[in-house]
């Protein structure tokens, strides 16, 4: 499913913060940029790990959210609930893809019990109180994730990090060619949080102007 129409191709969009609400959003993201920087530096595959679990958690929060509230207003979710789940999965994906390539350690583990608790909680708080500052922080996440994905390309075909044949899981998932690299996945998963970046933005920009979910565009397959 996707949102009207989504550019895959336009991996460099930004959307400047104009609201108090986005500047927030933006200023949550970078100050998540800025710890991971400190903890993984440039160890990306440590770093995707960890973030990935905490990427998996919008979509989840804002579908389950979205989902009591057609349930209370007795409307359709006109395809939306489907989108934000798919992002969900989509992002677990994406971790179980580093996982099959790297195994982490045991403060790894820790982190992302102490990271999902924490964030968990905050963006459903954040979603019950302005659930276009959660979506706009899903939007500023999933940019960040592009640049990041991004810079481990660049490090990639600099010949700093390993290109490893890519998982079967990945092959499978993003119908990749029998002999794809990591690389290649890493360019599916740059794709994918372009569609997420779009689709969130998209979300908090219907907010912003007064439409709720009766004035959302419908999804379609």
């Amino acid at each position: 499913m996707t949102l009207l129409t989504i550019d895959k191709t336009d991996l460099a969009r930004h959307h400047t913060p104009r609201t108090l609400s986005d500047r927030v959003a933006y200023r949550v993201v970078r100050a998540l940029r800025f710890t991971a920087d400190s903890l993984f530096g440039r160890r990306y595959r440590h770093r995707t790990i960890v973030l990935e679990t905490i990427a998996a958690v919008p979509g989840m929060v804002a579908a389950t959210l979205l989902h009591l509230k057609c349930l209370r207003r007795m409307i359709d979710d006109r395809g939306w609930i489907r989108t934000l789940l798919n992002e969900a999965e989509t992002q677990r994906a994406h971790l179980m893809v580093f996982v099959a390539i790297e195994t982490p350690n045991t403060f790894e583990r820790f982190l992302v019990l102490l990271a999902q608790g924490v964030f968990y909680n905050a963006h459903f708080l954040i979603y019950l109180f302005s659930p276009r500052t959660a979506h706009r922080i899903a939007g500023y996440f999933a940019e960040d994730a592009v640049s990041g994905y991004g810079q481990y390309l660049e490090e990639i075909r600099g010949g700093r990090q390993e290109n490893p044949p890519a998982p079967p899981l990945a092959i499978a998932y993003w119908n990749l060619a029998p002999d794809a690299r990591l690389a290649d996945v890493i360019r599916a998963m740059q794709e994918d949080e372009a569609i997420h970046r779009d689709i969130n933005h998209s979300f908090a920009d219907a907010l912003e102007s007064g439409r709720d979910l009766p004035g959302l565009p419908k999804i379609v397959p």
